[in-house]
């Protein structure tokens, strides 16, 4: 039996198993029915593995083992194999998402404070500065910033980082508000996304701004994150952001955007 490469790689993405599962899994479901032996002879996998992970499949729903001797394996149907897969990593993640809210309460999290606080106090202002790879990233770390706002918030953006912002950010940028924070957006408005600035007037000032190009935000002119690229010819797990902790260069940037926001 020869399996694609690619066909692999994606049963290993799409179904969380490693190489040795997939090859004997899709051994078997081009079989229906077959012992330890003969699968691991077809997917190339050591016999003194297959039982392991022929074992390792039972108990992920992939497969029946049949009874009888010798120990045949029948392959659970695709589709089956699918609600399985996706019940189970759903409880998986329930259960994760539970044990990291109990830490919110446990000493571990005391412990884990007291370390970062100890370990920040002895860093050097300059030395707090990062890069932000990919999207998601870039916007975690902002997500991380607007929590803890104490002051303002500037944010200078393109149309569409401009809806996105919204849609990813909003929860946090409700909540800093709330907390007295003063929130402004420059962005170029249009047709698209002028409902999505109405809809956050009792969130932030928006403005209308398609003379500076930029990406940015500046939060209590202390943080700065800076995107370095054109976000209309990127891709989204390489746009790269760089984040520094500076009240120097960051009021510098809200000097611009303030000059920015003056502009008619």
């Amino acid at each position: 039996m020869i399996v694609k490469d690619e066909l692999l790689s994606k049963l290993r993405r799409y179904f969380d198993l490693n190489l040795y599962e997939v090859k004997l899994w899709a051994a078997l479901l081009s079989r229906g029915v077959s012992t330890a032996g003969e699968l691991s002879d077809i997917a190339d996998v050591p016999r003194s593995r297959s039982y392991d992970v022929l074992e390792s499949l039972e108990k992920k729903g992939f497969v029946v083992m049949k009874l009888g001797k010798p120990i045949k394996y029948i392959a659970i149907p695709p589709t089956e194999v699918v609600d399985r897969v996706k019940k189970n990593m759903h409880a998986n993640a329930m259960e994760k998402v539970k044990r990291l809210d109990s830490i919110k309460t446990s000493p571990l999290l005391v412990e884990l404070e007291n370390l970062h606080t100890n370990g920040i106090s002895l860093v050097d202002p300059s030395e707090l500065s990062g890069c932000l790879r990919g999207r998601n990233n870039i916007y975690n770390h902002l997500d991380l910033l607007i929590k803890d706002a104490k002051s303002s918030i500037n944010i200078m953006t393109t149309d569409k980082g401009f809806m996105r912002k919204v849609e990813g950010l909003r929860a946090n940028l409700e909540i800093a508000k709330k907390k007295g924070v003063k929130i402004k957006i420059s962005a170029p408005l249009t047709k698209e996304n002028k409902k999505i600035a109405d809809s956050l007037k009792s969130v932030a000032e928006v403005k209308h701004n398609d003379k500076i190009k930029s990406r940015f935000i500046t939060v209590d002119s202390n943080d700065l994150v800076f995107m370095m690229l054109n976000d209309t010819e990127v891709h989204p797990s390489y746009d790269l952001g760089v984040w520094v902790k500076t009240p120097y260069f960051a009021s510098a940037m809200d000097q611009m955007f303030n000059h920015a926001w003056g502009l008619k």
